[in-house]
């Protein structure tokens, strides 16, 4: 068994269910820490089991350049390597390669520069997947073509057009027992989503992932976009929405039945001085944190919040020490964590709907940027 529906609320499309991989069980919704370079940045892996993180990310791309797939597989793999004993996924890093203005897209592959050394690498289907069997992750994803939000009709529909027939390749290039998801594409185009849809869908996948959101298109079309494409997926398998973290993003994604999340945004925006609450999110740079001397959220029960002050972290951030990316990192997966947590027994006791409108009510934000998808 690969995936089962614990509970489907009636009121929305919201669902908690159970993936199952060799490293252990994940209970979804759930948020995965991004973790590139076989690291999620300035914490250690003991400290995300405390926070009770049950999957991490890493990315293809990065550590197929440094130090390798093959040294990570003579390590032992990536679990004994990073030190991290849960599920790992792996993007296959089309988003990074993509993202470069100096890439070459083929029918056969991609050649791309290095981000460390400048040097020329070429990348096909089945190498994105024998990189991954090297990694030994538990769940791989397909090598895809990622356009930007803004692109043009022809150009989503070229990528929709090779993301199928990469697709295709990877499936029949996979040798082992690891799951492997395949990705829809399409960009803002409802034609396109629904033709990508039809065809990743058609390839007897372990899941199936959104891609192409959160790359710059307006607000608007994503929620339009991810409520369409959500229901074009099936029902009996995971739902991923990749590089999808902006906590009411989230909150409106699992209304529309996905399961799956990551994004930088959680770790990246904590280095940056942004802290999560209940109550919207906060900047510690702000001297009105100087003589704060309460917690970043009261009932919050992280190692920060349980230990230490928005006066210590407001002083941590402006004299630069290395301590703080570690508190605040560790405080927004936390809050990461227990609004996943949070849906999940929502779901599960039939009130998410209720859950969703207190978490609007609760959160400071601009009304302005809170698109509800249709049911």
């Amino acid at each position: 068994m690969i995936f089962k529906i614990i509970k489907e609320e009636t009121k929305t499309r919201a669902r908690c269910a159970t993936v199952f991989t060799k490293h252990g069980t994940i209970d979804t919704p759930e948020f995965m820490p991004v973790g590139t370079q076989a690291t999620v940045k300035s914490v250690t892996p003991a400290m995300l089991k405390e926070i009770g993180t049950q999957i991490i990310l890493a990315n293809t791309y990065h550590l197929y350049l440094k130090p390798g797939s093959k040294v990570i597989k003579k390590a032992g793999g990536l679990h004994k390597f990073c030190g991290w004993d849960g599920p790992i996924l792996t993007d296959s890093g089309g988003f990074q390669i993509f993202s470069l203005k100096s890439t070459k897209i083929t029918e056969e592959g991609a050649l791309f520069p290095s981000i460390f050394d400048g040097s020329s690498h070429f990348i096909t289907p089945e190498d994105s997947i024998r990189i991954q069997e090297e990694l030994g992750s538990d769940i791989m994803m397909v090598l895809d073509i990622c356009p930007a939000g803004t692109a043009s009709y022809m150009h989503v529909a070229d990528a929709v057009e090779i993301t199928t027939k990469w697709a295709k390749r990877c499936a029949s290039y996979k040798k082992s027992n690891n799951l492997l998801f395949g990705i829809i594409q399409g960009g803002i185009y409802e034609d396109l989503r629904l033709r990508s849809a039809k065809e990743i869908t058609g390839i007897d996948f372990d899941g199936f992932a959104i891609g192409g959101l959160s790359v710059g298109e307006n607000k608007a079309d994503f929620h339009r976009i991810m409520s369409y494409t959500s229901g074009l997926m099936p029902q009996n398998k995971p739902r991923y929405l990749m590089g999808v973290g902006k906590p009411s993003d989230i909150v409106e994604s699992v209304a529309m039945g996905i399961d799956l999340f990551d994004c930088v945004m959680p770790t990246r925006n904590a280095r940056n001085g942004q802290l999560f609450t209940k109550g919207g999110a906060i900047s510690i740079k702000n001297a009105r944190f100087t003589e704060n001397f309460n917690p970043i959220e009261t009932g919050c029960n992280c190692y920060c919040c349980k230990n230490f002050t928005l006066s210590y972290l407001n002083h941590l951030y402006h004299t630069h020490e290395l301590l703080y990316y570690t508190l605040a990192t560790i405080h927004n997966l936390q809050y990461m964590h227990d609004l996943m947590a949070e849906m999940r027994n929502a779901i599960k006791e039939n009130r998410f709907s209720e859950f969703r409108e207190s978490f609007y009510n609760s959160t400071n934000q601009d009304p302005n940027e809170i698109y509800r998808s249709g049911i």
